[in-house]
């Protein structure tokens, strides 16, 4: 169990075994995992909503997105504030892109980057709560209401209408597509490394040294099952990934663990928007 401890440390906060050695090579092995500590992280994500909602839609979004930071770390945040740095401060200069990307300083391009992604993931998982409340007959607006709380079934945290039913199970089943989204992006990754030269030594080069391609292709068929299932809309997901990779093909010619960790926030966003989208016209 080695490559899946590694890979919850390196893409998680959650506390796992300590391995007494480590070796960079093992973060190949590794990559297999990443689809499913994506549905981790999406699990996280998925309580925090459901646990806010209770009170009110736009805290159940601001503490998903919390919960969203606290699991991973800002990790992928943080590649994408350095990609939007660097690109900002390359004008096309190979060695002055690699130079800025290096840089552990924050530029005004890394911040205006960082801010737009939180306030976008804000926004749609707001959207999608938003949705999802209404499939399961809650109207946002009087979410709190002891009378709308009794008639949907939700749970009245003033202890007038306890209890977990029918409408907590329902709203809990609307909001499940979320579990698919941090697990779509990561396992976006290995195919990124593996498809990518790499541009410098770090994490995004070490993916690259073995590629498991039958771990890859049954991580994508049980997530296609499981979307077909939970959110047929999220089928295109696909698409988002073969964009970053045309993006980093054409724009910078390879890859970077920060263009790994820019295309993990950016395919999230697109994956997001792709629900709200697909409930709008639902």
């Amino acid at each position: 169990m080695r490559s899946l401890i590694l890979a919850v440390q390196f893409l998680t906060r959650l506390p796992t075994p300590q391995l007494k050695t480590f070796d960079p090579a093992w973060l190949a092995d590794a990559a297999r995992w990443f689809a499913p500590v994506g549905l981790l992280v999406g699990t996280v994500v998925w309580l925090a909503v459901l646990a806010g909602s209770l009170l009110d839609p736009w805290l159940g979004a601001l503490l998903g997105l919390l919960a969203w930071l606290w699991v991973t770390g800002g990790l992928h945040l943080d590649g994408l504030a350095d990609l939007a740095d660097a690109q900002g401060a390359a004008h096309r200069s190979r060695e002055r892109f690699l130079e800025v990307l290096k840089d552990p300083h924050l530029g005004s391009f890394g911040v205006m980057s960082m801010a737009m992604q939180l306030i976008a993931k804000l926004v749609l998982l707001m959207l999608v709560l938003k949705f999802a409340l209404a499939e399961a007959g809650v109207s946002p607006d009087a979410l709190t209401s002891p009378d709308a709380l009794r008639l949907s079934g939700l749970p009245d945290l003033s202890g007038r209408a306890g209890g977990i039913s029918g409408g907590m199970i329902a709203l809990a089943a609307n909001l499940a597509p979320l579990l698919l989204v941090p697990a779509w992006a990561r396992l976006f990754t290995v195919a990124w490394s593996a498809t990518l030269p790499s541009l410098a030594a770090g994490s995004g080069e070490r993916f690259a040294w073995r590629t498991h391609w039958p771990s890859f292709w049954l991580s994508a068929a049980l997530l296609a099952a499981a979307t077909y299932w939970l959110a047929p809309v999220l089928l295109l997901a696909p698409l988002a990934g073969l964009w970053w990779w045309a993006y980093l093909k054409r724009k910078l010619g390879g890859m970077t663990g920060d263009c790994l960790g820019a295309g993990i926030e950016l395919c999230e966003s697109l994956l997001l928007l792709a629900l709200v989208v697909g409930r709008q016209l639902h």
